[in-house]
């Protein structure tokens, strides 16, 4: 295992960081136009959301790189209009939205583990049809619903069912050739801020052709 760390300056529903919920269903046309295929391997990739002062993980998503690159990110506040979003799945995962989904979770209270396990092509698809078929998660069990996911595929070695993400992450972390960074920020704890910089970017880019 290998860690690197850098420093930087819902019919389905979207619940609110473990949190409340309401309805979100991407139409089938919204979905289609933003399907992205990633062009690297196979890959699983978890994110653990960590407390600054006590390190404790707050919030477990699930980024997949198979026929298309998804974010499954159960109860969880990330989102935007232009992202597709079905049951906590978050549809288009290109480069730009890969970056703002954890520029969008680091900052001043919390700093995101990432941690990447190239896989085969058979064990990602099947993440990818587990995370679709999952359906709404309640709140409180994101790390359940990742965990039940992930333990449903033999090459990671059998993944226990776990409450808490650090529990998750240490045993995702022990599977063989996953390697970790950590992301940190400085940024405002108010994620709108996030948002409203992405959409400004998006702007931006429209605007250049970009």
């Amino acid at each position: 295992m290998h860690r690197r760390t850098f420093l930087l300056a819902a019919p389905a529903l979207a619940l609110t960081g473990c949190g409340a919920a309401e309805p979100v269903w991407a139409p089938d046309a919204f979905v289609a136009a933003n399907t992205y295929v990633h062009p690297g391997p196979p890959m699983l990739t978890l994110f653990t959301m960590k407390n600054t002062g006590s390190d404790n993980g707050a919030h477990t998503g699930l980024m997949i790189n198979a026929s298309q690159r998804v974010i499954f990110d159960p109860a969880g506040t990330f989102g935007h209009e232009t992202i597709p979003e079905r049951n906590d799945v978050h549809f288009g995962i290109t480069p730009r939205v890969e970056e703002y989904y954890q520029t969008y979770h680091a900052r001043m209270t919390y700093y995101l583990l990432r941690q990447d396990l190239q896989v085969s092509p058979a064990t990602a698809e099947a993440a990818l049809r587990g995370v679709m078929a999952y359906g709404a998660v309640p709140k409180a069990k994101c790390t359940i619903a990742t965990s039940e996911i992930l333990g449903t595929l033999p090459e990671l070695g059998g993944i226990r069912t776990v409450l808490f993400p650090d529990k998750l992450s240490d045993q995702f972390g022990r599977i063989p050739g996953v390697v970790e960074s950590v992301r940190r920020e400085n940024d405002s704890d108010d994620k709108s801020l996030a948002e409203q910089a992405y959409t400004e970017q998006l702007q931006a880019a429209a605007a250049t052709g970009g």
